[in-house]
């Protein structure tokens, strides 16, 4: 499938995918296209039941919790089936739902991972052409748009305590993945609780699998945290961050730019970036919401945090900077708009339910979903106005996808498309 010549523009700094072309309505990776859950899409449904207002529903086998990304009409989400072993790449008609191919790309040897964590949690890639997933191991494989496997990478053996539930990106003729991972074998602490230098960035060429660069953190500690490519005085740099660590490098060579240390681990979710700034929090132990100033070189933890809030920081769901505002939802369902210059809340609101999904802005509004399987549609404005909410009653852990005026969620069960 060929793609159209469209880049993707926000009103804020630099966002940008830096991949191959898409579609303006494609919803290519997490998060979307610039990976900070933005969607320039309007006229977007704002009622829906698990009955109401519901294109399709279509049963999706096996477990997994990626999110479902859309590629004109397709839509991709990957499983892992036979008890997690057998890895597998699913592509369905956009406008109908139906299954078009689900395809074995490897089996994986099962490891360890948390409760709330699955064996295909990491959320495909594609740039038009293929499409890129990651599983559990740490094994990669790239797909045409007709199923064939392309490639596979299976050189990097990856364990973490927690497994493995960060995804891949894009950016120009790389597919690059973060590794941060805890030691496997002899004292289990090691990576996760006591810092170590064992974390990997990996970029490879995106048409054959070949390995391009390898990046490295330094010290720090297990995290699952899915970068963003931005700009920086007309300069790419990749924003990623991990257990005691937010940090630049650069996304053509690996090469570290800038890092400020910040106590925590476990870290989950992604920065977001919006008028000079970096948003990132800090994972367990110390949690701590940070805003970090761009242009920075080297260790710049003591010249470059603008701000830093402690109230309410989310452990798994990754913010939204939109409107000129940060907002956020912690896992036990309480919201807040903070002014996004000095980090102080602007309102708090407790609005329901379990988080684990990251929340997305689209056509002026912010959207979450609940655990349950609620979402709260809300004004992205200073002060709390509720919209809408509606409930698919399933069990819900991975985020939205939008697309052409229409939603995707991705339950426990099915995948729903909501709108015409």
């Amino acid at each position: 499938m060929k793609a159209l010549a469209v880049r993707f523009v926000l009103p804020t700094l630099l966002l940008a995918l830096c991949g191959a072309p898409l579609l303006a309505e494609d919803w290519p990776r997490f998060r979307g296209p610039t990976g900070q859950g933005i969607s320039a899409e309007t006229n977007l449904p704002t009622q829906w039941s698990a009955t109401e207002n519901i294109a399709w529903k279509t049963p999706i086998p096996g477990q997994g919790w990626s999110s479902p990304i859309v590629a004109g009409d397709r839509v991709f989400v990957t499983t892992a089936a036979d008890n997690g072993i057998s890895c597998r790449v699913l592509c369905l008609d956009r406008k109908t739902g139906q299954i078009l191919w689900n395809k074995e790309v490897f089996q994986q040897t099962l490891k360890r991972k948390e409760g709330k964590n699955s064996f295909a949690t990491p959320t495909p890639v594609t740039d038009g052409s293929l499409v890129y997933a990651v599983f559990c191991d740490g094994s990669i494989a790239a797909l045409d748009f007709a199923g064939n496997i392309v490639w596979t990478y299976r050189e990097y053996k990856y364990y973490s305590q927690h497994g493995l539930g960060n995804s891949p990106i894009l950016y120009e003729n790389l597919l690059i993945m973060c590794y941060d991972p805890s030691n496997e074998t002899g004292d289990k602490q090691v990576g996760w609780k006591i810092p170590w230098d064992k974390a990997l960035l990996l970029a490879l060429d995106k048409k054959t699998g070949q390995e391009k660069w390898r990046g490295k953190r330094g010290l720090s500690r297990i995290a699952h945290v899915t970068p963003v490519i931005i700009r920086d005085n007309d300069k790419p740099l990749m924003i990623s961050a991990a257990g005691d660590t937010v940090q630049a490098h650069d996304p053509n060579t690996g090469d570290l730019i800038w890092r400020i240390y910040g106590q925590g681990e476990g870290l989950v979710p992604s920065p977001v970036v919006g008028d000079g700034l970096v948003f990132s929090p800090s994972g367990f132990e110390k949690p701590t919401i940070r805003a970090i100033r761009l242009g920075g070189v080297g260790d710049v933890t003591k010249t470059h945090i603008a701000w830093e809030q402690t109230a309410h920081v989310p452990m798994l769901s990754s913010f939204v900077f939109a409107n000129h505002l940060l907002f956020t939802i912690k896992e036990d369902g309480f919201a807040m708009c903070l002014d996004p210059k000095t980090g102080k809340p602007l309102w708090q609101q407790r609005i329901g339910g379990n988080h684990c999904a990251s929340p997305i802005f689209a056509d002026g509004r912010i959207y979450f979903l609940s655990e349950q399987g609620e979402s709260t549609i809300i004004e992205a404005v200073p002060e709390f106005k509720l919209i809408a909410k509606n409930s698919i009653n399933e069990t819900c852990q991975a985020s939205f996808a939008v697309s052409q005026k229409q939603l995707f969620i991705r339950s426990d069960r099915n995948l729903f498309c909501i709108g015409k």
